[in-house]
């Protein structure tokens, strides 16, 4: 594998506000930031990937296509994280979920999110247990990622299809019949390894099984791309 998933990026209206709220929310660390970016970290030795916020004028405009799942380790943590995450000012809310038994909230910018009742295949994952995302066909996205994300797959179903890396969330894809249709709030990047044969190897790859490309930013130091769904993913520059 040539690339691998370097962050999650999460458009906001006001990032530093929103960084600092899952910051505590994760009990993660700060990390990078400049004018045009906030980052937050997973603690020093612990597993997870980078979670990058960053600003826009555009409003939130229904549910994300992109959400993280929370970890619980007992029906009790769970409770208590569910009540910890409303203090600290998020918000319940429903998609349709009926008597699951993840707790569905959103941030205070509106992004959803689950908190997982426990499960044993989470073990290991730290806090972040998996990146989500909808789809119409959750083994295509997942077969079209793998290789992008550097991770290999660990189960597939009808309704579900999910890859993982040596540690850190799971990337998972979750049958859904509503198509993309606005710009994703929440996103993934990826970058070439130190290696490989580099970045313009990892764009002709993803062009090659599906992926479109979005018009150009001058001067940015990444490449937007739609995958075979749509949803929008940057590869960003060599690593230096």
């Amino acid at each position: 594998m040539h690339s691998r998933l370097e962050n999650v990026v999460v458009d906001s209206a006001d990032p530093s506000a929103l960084a600092h709220w899952w910051r505590q929310a994760l009990d993660w660390r700060p990390g990078y930031r400049d004018d045009h970016e906030v980052d937050v970290v997973p603690p020093e030795g612990e597993p997870g990937v980078e979670l990058v916020f960053v600003p826009v004028a555009d409003p939130k405009q229904g549910p994300n296509r992109v959400h993280l799942d929370l970890d619980s380790t007992s029906p009790a943590d769970q409770r208590e994280t569910v009540a910890f995450l409303l203090d600290l000012g998020a918000s319940r809310v429903d998609v349709g979920q009926g008597d699951a038994p993840w707790v569905v909230l959103a941030d205070p910018e509106g992004n959803e999110f689950c908190v997982l009742d426990p499960r044993p295949e989470y073990d290991g994952t730290g806090r972040l247990a998996a990146v989500v995302c909808l789809a119409r066909d959750p083994a295509l996205l997942a077969e079209f990622y793998a290789p992008l994300v550097g991770m290999r797959p660990v189960r597939t179903s009808a309704r579900v299809a999910a890859l993982r890396g040596d540690g850190g969330p799971f990337l998972e894809f979750v049958a859904s019949p509503t198509p993309h249709r606005v710009k994703n709030r929440v996103h993934l990047d990826v970058r070439a390894t130190r290696s490989g044969p580099g970045r313009e190897a990892v764009l002709r790859q993803a062009l090659a099984t599906g992926a479109v490309l979005a018009p150009a930013v001058p001067g940015a130091g990444w490449t937007t791309l739609h995958d075979p769904e749509g949803n929008e993913f940057c590869v960003l520059a060599d690593p230096r």
